[in-house]
């Protein structure tokens, strides 16, 4: 249970860093999807059942503060936390390759919906522009940041797993 409550309290810090701080520094152009991150490694590590109620948190998140169709990122978080969490089976601690591959395919994914269902379903066609400066410069930040996201997440595990195994002895 402290688990979840932490990745969960991990979340909500995420999407305030996401939303609140990222924005503000002038020099990024784009920025990485830190709830994307940490759904997808926590999902991954964890499995679907988890990966799935990572997701809901997240998209019910990103549903309250952006406006448009209620339950848009909700589908989203969910159907990606599930994914993820099939590869559980493939978890291994020192094993970086897959979970970065994830978040590679999890980004392009995420950014491809909202082209598709933001701008596709308006008229706006203009998707190498869309690709150019906004899919790969996001794609970029995120890979690099999942690096540094996935050996924290794994520490933190392993502290919460030993803190319980003390507690039951």
């Amino acid at each position: 249970m402290r688990k979840i409550i932490i990745n969960i309290v991990l979340l909500i810090l995420a999407f305030t860093a996401q939303v609140c701080l990222f924005p503000q520094i002038s020099i990024l152009a784009s920025w990485p999807n830190l709830l994307l991150i940490i759904v997808s490694i926590c999902a991954f590590i964890e499995g679907r059942r988890m990966g799935i109620i990572y997701g809901l948190v997240a998209g019910l998140v990103m549903d309250l503060f952006y406006s448009g169709a209620f339950g848009f990122y909700t589908l989203f978080f969910v159907n990606m936390g599930f994914l993820n969490g099939c590869f559980t089976r493939y978890y291994y601690e020192d094993y970086i390759t897959l979970p970065l591959t994830l978040a590679i395919l999890n980004d392009l994914a995420y950014n491809l919906y909202i082209y598709i269902f933001r701008f596709l379903v308006q008229g706006k066609l203009n998707f190498g522009y869309y690709f150019v400066k906004i899919i790969l410069p996001e794609v970029i930040f995120t890979t690099v940041t999942t690096l540094v996201i996935y050996r924290l997440l794994l520490f933190i595990n392993h502290m919460l797993t030993e803190w319980d195994e003390k507690q039951t002895r």
